[in-house]
């Protein structure tokens, strides 16, 4: 899986690419993505791990997997992770209102807790 996820990271498609300029490099709002990451069985598009946001580009092929794609999405989102859908055109389109969605669920998601055990050891 990591080689085809190394694979897709060397060959996006024109949405993904366009996307990830936004993306990357803490350019939305300070928060850390990364692209093409696996979490077994799947390789998700882009993962802020921080706030455990995935978001997935969609091109045409989606359309006739929608029951795949949505049966995906409840397995991430059982653990715990929230998944944002866009479509390529809404991405090559309108690219200000998709980065205004991911921005907006950003700055509006819930700081994660800090484990008790804290850096580096056990509770005393």
């Amino acid at each position: 899986m990591k080689s085809l996820a190394r694979k897709l990271r060397q060959q996006p498609t024109d949405a993904e690419h366009a996307l990830w300029k936004y993306l990357r490099a803490h350019r939305m709002a300070g928060y850390k993505f990364r692209r093409q990451v696996v979490i077994e069985p799947y390789i998700v598009d882009f993962l802020c791990l921080k706030v455990r946001l995935i978001v997935e580009v969609d091109g045409g092929q989606h359309l006739e997997q929608i029951e795949e794609d949505l049966e995906r999405s409840l397995f991430l989102e059982s653990m715990d992770y929230k998944v944002m859908r866009f479509w390529n055109n809404e991405i090559l389109g309108d690219i200000d209102a998709v980065l205004g969605q991911i921005h907006s669920y950003l700055i509006e998601a819930p700081s994660p807790q800090p484990s008790p055990e804290g850096r580096g050891g056990k509770i005393a």
